[in-house]
């Protein structure tokens, strides 16, 4: 599913104009990247947890040329998802 396909799914399943869900898609986009980005968590019961997680530096190899060099320590986007999403998602047949 892409953001249109999203987009229209929400449309239908709450009875708004496509434009009025397009706009909400955006706003929660939006809020939890910029909350995320402050280093906050955002944690939705059932569904799951957005946050920031530090990766260490590390020593790593050019594909290409074999030489190592050294990556960088970095603060990444992590998603970890709730119980209720989970059992959802491996509810068996």
């Amino acid at each position: 599913m892409n953001k249109a396909e999203l987009i229209e799914a929400l449309a239908k399943e709450t009875e708004m104009s496509k434009a009025g869900a397009g706009r909400a898609v955006a706003a929660l986009v939006d809020i939890i990247t910029k909350t995320v980005a402050k280093k906050q968590d955002v944690q939705l019961i059932g569904f799951g947890t957005f946050k920031a997680a530090k990766r260490a530096a590390r020593k790593g190899k050019n594909p290409r040329t074999g030489e190592p060099l050294k990556i960088a320590a970095a603060t990444l986007p992590k998603f970890t998802a709730g119980a209720a999403f989970k059992a959802a998602v491996n509810k068996k047949k």
